[in-house]
């Protein structure tokens, strides 16, 4: 069999753990090809379907796929009883993030969401309030990832941390409260390097990973388990909720691993996507081979968290609070383009008003 996933040791490395482990079990060989995180979440599913057994994908993009037929939907094609466990097993709305219209399209290996990167030694604690964020970045101590579709997870986030809930299944999007969001997040970026404009998530920790950097907090960003590895990188990050005090709302992230409806043995594939969804493997070689767990059994447990500085326990309570994104077909295009114009109206200094509106607008256009 052959899978798609994203090309960073995180994405790679556990699958490739749990593909030589299932080739002992079973004598299944599974090859692995890799994309960039640009591709990953942009590049289009139906696509990787026809050429792959197995596909890791991102959460948003179900309502795109699932009604062109390039999935199993697993609830027919797995063990109720392990999707059962996985189902409670999940982490905040990971396994949720993955059901629509009625099935299962593919299950959590992988729980992310928005939380706080900080370097001890070069702070004494993570920040706890908006307003240690803004006096840190105006130090030139903190930044944030601002490249598409990064800015716009920002807004979500925010939004959820001020105590909105964006309504997905309306036509606006971004009710008149979400104005306070939109000017904290203005004001940040009116302040940080410029080259946050450019820079994902991995960019913004490899920069942050150097020695000699001054970078000493991200308040919102994806959290990757790799970079609190004691050797991983030069300079070793640690992980905390969000600076808030009430830390919940930011934007779910994470990965799932879906079949295609188009390969050879998909009873197979569904097989080992159970498998390697379930607490036992999470907790286990998963954990141990670099991966960022979506079961709870994972997260819980103080061996797994031991090795990576409490990575997991430091951010579980913003995982379990997170805020799931639309998913309906249209979505995709939406955050895209809502990203660029996110990030036009932030370099004009554009009010909260109008960018808004041309957000929203945007919106109404996806449905």
């Amino acid at each position: 069999m052959k899978g798609m996933t994203w090309d960073h040791p995180r994405g790679y490395d556990p699958l490739a753990a749990a593909s030589r482990a299932w080739a002992e079990l079973h004598g299944e060989t599974i090859k692995w090809d890799r994309r960039s995180l640009q591709d990953f979440e942009t590049y289009p599913v139906e696509d990787l379907a026809r050429r792959y057994d197995m596909i890791v994908i991102d959460h948003p993009h179900v309502g795109q796929v699932a009604d062109t037929g390039c999935l199993v939907a697993l609830d027919g094609a797995c063990d109720a009883e392990m999707l059962a466990g996985i189902a409670a097993g999940s982490v905040g709305g990971s396994y949720e993030s993955y059901h629509w219209n009625g099935h299962q399209w593919a299950l959590p290996i992988d729980a992310a969401s928005q939380v706080q990167a900080w370097v001890p030694g070069r702070i004494a604690a993570p920040a706890t309030s908006w307003d240690e964020v803004i006096a840190l970045a105006k130090e030139g101590r903190l930044t944030i990832p601002l490249r598409p579709p990064h800015s716009l997870m920002s807004l979500f986030s925010l939004s959820g941390m001020n105590g909105v809930t964006l309504p997905v299944d309306g036509d606006e999007l971004f009710p008149a409260k979400t104005c306070a969001a939109y000017e904290q997040l203005a004001e940040l970026s009116a302040i940080v390097d410029p080259a946050a404009y450019g820079q994902d998530p991995i960019a913004v920790f490899e920069v942050m990973a150097e020695p000699e950097s001054r970078l000493a907090a991200v308040p919102l960003i994806y959290g990757y388990v790799s970079y609190a590895l004691d050797g991983f990188r030069p300079a070793r990050i640690a992980f905390a909720d969000v600076p808030a005090a009430d830390p919940r709302g930011t934007a779910l992230g994470g990965t799932g691993i879906a079949v295609s409806a188009f390969g050879k043995t998909p009873d197979r594939a569904a097989a080992f996507a159970q498998w390697i969804a379930s607490g036992d493997v999470q907790r286990g070689l998963y954990a141990a081979a670099g991966g960022q767990p979506g079961h709870a059994d994972a997260w819980s447990d103080p061996a797994v968290n031991e090795p990576v500085a409490g990575f997991y326990a430091n951010t579980r309570t913003t995982l379990d609070r997170a805020w799931l994104r639309p998913r309906h077909d249209g979505y995709m295009a939406f955050q895209h383009a809502a990203s660029l114009r996110l990030n036009e109206a932030l370099r004009a200094g554009e009010p909260a008003g109008p960018a808004l509106a041309a957000l929203n607008a945007l919106f109404r256009g996806s449905r």
